[in-house]
């Protein structure tokens, strides 16, 4: 049974907005500890003596660095160095400088990384003499190292997300990949069996009902035939039409798979003979000759029975009244030939048979499977001509 691949529906429009907005509120909750920190670290009343920078323009530069970052899926680079450059007259920007550095690292591109990275080691120096400090302010290497400390932490998450992301985007390609396979081999699988159920069809059901169109077609012109004769062409007819309908019976039994009905048997090259006292009784001139020495494996004589079956077929449809003659002659390592070869019609019918025009295809298609090869032509003095040869290896040396 063929598995369906089911693809995971997208984020809807709403739940990825939401998770947008939980990266800027956390970006911002970032910046508040180390707002609150210089905070502390202010000299007593430097607001109130004219550092309305602090309350002011720092938030205010902060809400525009995480304005610019709600726009990074378009603009990654230009936002993320915005962002990053925030942070050097801001403190509380310094929580979307590391959202930014970490969402560039996402993208593992190297140029863009260190580019966003060495802005933020800048703007990092540059913050730290943007407020006066009480006390001795902290050594620049030290605040060199706590940056690039960070920067490094925040380098690392974005590389981790970027693989992640890549994992997922391959995972999600492969597995689309793998359904359009599958799709493709069904496909494959449906026409295969549709070609197999019309061949079938046609080799079970074309032989008979041919049988009755041409016995019926005896009963519609010939008007000197005896009553003896009528009833024998009623029986043949009445019996045609019931084998039609039991080999129609299995033919649909095995296609809905029924359990409790098993597989009707295929026909074998030692059916021939049974064909042709088919056809004889008929009313078709068929002569067969076989000498085959020992028997050919089993797709092969189904296949030449096929052959056969097929040949007088049409010698009915086209060439009602005309000798058909049936040779089938081979061996082990030799192969198998199977000629059937009728004469021309004596009288052109009244009304033509219908005819598929599958049957020879189907056949071809059939011998080709079997590694064979199938000819068909018309003879010079007006009759037909069909021949296949089929591969016959001799594995008897090999057993022994």
């Amino acid at each position: 049974m063929a598995t369906t691949i089911t693809r995971a529906a997208p984020a809807p429009p709403g739940h990825e907005a939401r998770r947008h907005a939980w990266r800027l509120l956390a970006a911002a909750a970032l910046g508040v500890p180390f707002w609150f920190l210089t905070a502390i670290q202010m000299p007593y009343g430097y607001v109130r003596e004219g550092g309305y920078w602090f309350v002011t323009g720092d938030p205010l530069v902060a809400l525009v660095a995480l304005a610019a970052l709600a726009r990074r899926r378009r603009h990654p680079l230009p936002t993320a160095l915005v962002a990053v450059a925030a942070a050097a007259v801001s403190v509380l920007a310094t929580g979307a400088a590391f959202l930014a550095l970490t969402s560039i690292a996402a993208h593992r591109r190297s140029v863009w990384t260190g580019s966003v990275m060495a802005t933020y080691l800048l703007a990092a120096q540059g913050a730290m003499g943007l407020y006066p400090v009480r006390g001795e302010p902290p050594s620049p290497w030290l605040a060199l190292l706590l940056s690039a400390l960070s920067a490094g932490i925040a380098v690392a998450v974005g590389l981790a997300i970027g693989s992640r992301r890549a994992e997922v985007r391959s995972l999600w390609e492969r597995a689309v990949s793998a359904e359009r396979e599958q799709s493709a081999r069904a496909a494959h699988a449906r026409s295969q069996e549709r070609t197999r159920i019309a061949r079938e069809m046609h080799d079970v059901l074309g032989h008979r009902i041919s049988r009755v169109a041409l016995h019926a077609g005896v009963l519609d012109h010939r008007g000197d035939l005896t009553p003896e004769e009528n009833r024998m062409l009623v029986r043949s007819i009445l019996d045609s039409s019931h084998q039609a309908l039991e080999e129609l019976r299995d033919v649909l039994g095995v296609l809905r798979s029924e359990p409790e009905r098993p597989e009707p048997p295929q026909p074998s090259m030692e059916l021939i003979p049974d064909l042709v006292a088919e056809a004889h009784a008929a009313g078709l001139d068929v002569t067969y000759t076989g000498t085959v020495r020992h028997d050919p494996p089993d797709p092969i004589g189904r296949t030449c029975y096929r052959v056969a079956q097929e040949g007088l077929s049409n010698a009915a449809k086209h060439a009602a009244g005309s000798r058909v003659r049936i040779t089938v002659e081979g061996a082990p390592g030799d192969g198998l030939r199977v000629t059937v070869r009728n004469s021309p019609a004596p009288a052109p019918r009244g009304t033509a048979l219908p005819s598929s025009g599958y049957g020879l295809l189907g056949l071809t298609e059939r011998v080709t499977l079997a590694g064979g090869e199938l000819h068909h032509r018309p003879t010079s003095d007006g009759g037909h001509l069909l021949t296949a040869r089929l591969p016959w290896p001799d594995h008897r040396g090999k057993r022994a």
